[in-house]
């Protein structure tokens, strides 16, 4: 019976394979080998010893069946799988596991998972990217209203909101550059982290094995890895899947009915919006990244709980983290392949975004008036006091702004009427924005080191 929806429902397989049941013993398994051969190379057992555990460190022959038997009557996961590679290795088998504690196993194990599923994250953050710096690039110019508390603001490109996204996944593409070398850490320092079990070969097995295996080391361990490490991890994939929220929110909010400015793509031929609603065409990927966004961030709360340990260590952490960073991984995946096709396959309504502008009747040109008129002499404070009350008389009176502004002898007085509708064209009022779209997407071009088209 199945009852987690990452098993039926939500998540990719590459990611979810990275923390499979079959993936994480094969990573433990890779540790004890990379382990025997660190004793090896300082001499602390025969080179043929760990050729044999090498060999025999594989799901071939430990078998998943077999460590679920061993670990069903000795209760403890770790032995059970030694055991079960011990039994493979002949007399060989009497050097697994040497001068190591669990966790020795399982943090290193854990840190080759987080580094392959940083390795995916990387290249969804990268393919996501590349898709709204094309969107940004291609609506440089298409004018649409800004909105700010909900309300008509000033013009801006859409564009430029693009840009907007575009430059906070790029820092969220460093931010996961520099926290590899804090994540992707391992220990190989026995059971409170003094490394006595290794005697005065420890130093060098734990950089052999850490090396062999392409990890950093964990300097100052208790019997596990710090798991301040683990809550940035958390917190990284966190702000990374609220960003995503934050955009799918954008589309859900421009696809309302009465804005229409951009919709999800939707398949005409197959695709059902209702069940009884025939006409309806929702933004459910979006609605299904803000969902999913909410349940990531939840797990910061517990991996902070779990940073919080009784002395060298207790097993507080062990449950909740089984969930924690498979669930937050496989579902930022899920995230960024989502938001990734909806923005690579989004419909912009151009034309409604020009009729939104008209319908606002003028009125998002305020500003561009004020400063018309406070370019004349009459000051930026009394330009704005003179506009502010002519807007409210004309929404009073259901008038335009253009229609108001030319019935007002003191604005007309200081501005002829091409010069009102000039400083009244929504076109000619979006600032550096283009540039700004031009600015942007050619820094993603240099963080990724490619070019974009």
């Amino acid at each position: 019976m199945l009852i987690c929806p990452l098993d039926y429902r939500y998540g990719r397989e590459e990611m979810k394979s990275v923390f499979s049941e079959e993936s994480r013993l094969n990573s433990q398994l890779l540790v004890e080998a990379a382990l025997a051969r660190a004793h090896a190379a300082v001499g602390n057992i025969p080179s043929e010893a760990a050729e044999i555990i090498t060999a025999k460190a594989n799901l071939e022959c430990v078998s998943m069946e077999r460590v679920k038997a061993i670990e069903a009557e000795t209760k403890h996961d770790i032995m059970a799988m030694v055991k079960a590679l011990s039994d493979q290795c002949g007399d060989a088998g009497r050097y697994v596991h040497l001068g190591a504690t669990s966790n020795d196993i399982v943090d290193t194990a854990a840190a080759l998972e987080i580094k392959a599923a940083l390795e995916i994250i990387e290249r969804d953050l990268d393919t996501f990217i590349c898709t709204l710096v094309k969107l940004s690039r291609k609506h440089r110019n298409t004018v649409e209203i800004g909105r700010t508390h909900g309300q008509f603001a000033i013009p801006t490109t859409f564009g430029f909101k693009i840009a907007g996204y575009v430059s906070e996944m790029m820092r969220h593409y460093e931010r996961l550059q520099e926290i590899k070398k804090r994540a992707c850490v391992g220990k190989m320092s026995g059971a409170i982290g003094t490394g006595a079990g290794f005697a005065d070969q420890f130093f060098k097995i734990q950089e052999n094995v850490m090396k062999d295996l392409g990890l950093g080391i964990e300097e100052a361990a208790t019997q596990i890895v710090c798991r301040d490490r683990y809550a940035e991890l958390v917190f990284l994939v966190s702000l990374i899947t609220t960003s995503c929220e934050r955009y799918a929110t954008e589309v859900r909010n421009l696809q309302r009915s009465e804005i229409a400015e951009v919709a999800e793509a939707f398949d005409a031929k197959k695709q059902v919006g209702s069940s009884t609603m025939a006409q309806k065409r929702n933004p459910m990927l979006s609605e299904n990244v803000c969902g999913l966004a909410r349940i990531v961030r939840s797990y910061i709360a517990p991996q902070m709980e779990s940073m919080i340990l009784w002395h060298e260590r207790d097993l507080t952490n062990s449950s909740a983290e089984r969930f924690i960073l498979t669930h937050s991984m496989a579902l930022t995946d899920d995230i960024l392949a989502k938001i990734n096709n909806v923005f690579s396959n989004l419909d912009v309504h151009s034309e409604n975004m020009q009729r939104n502008i008209n319908a606002s009747n003028g009125f998002i040109m305020a500003e561009s008036v004020l400063l018309t008129l406070s370019a004349k002499g009459i000051g930026r404070q009394n330009a704005h006091e003179l506009v502010r009350q002519i807007s409210l008389k004309a929404e009073t009176e259901g008038k335009g702004l253009r229609e108001a502004l030319l019935e007002n002898a003191e604005v007309m007085k200081l501005v002829n009427e091409a010069e009102l509708d000039a400083a009244l064209d929504p076109n000619s009022y979006v600032g550096s924005a283009p540039q700004m779209v031009d600015k942007v997407t050619a820094e993603a071009e240099k963080l990724l080191g490619k070019r974009i088209v």
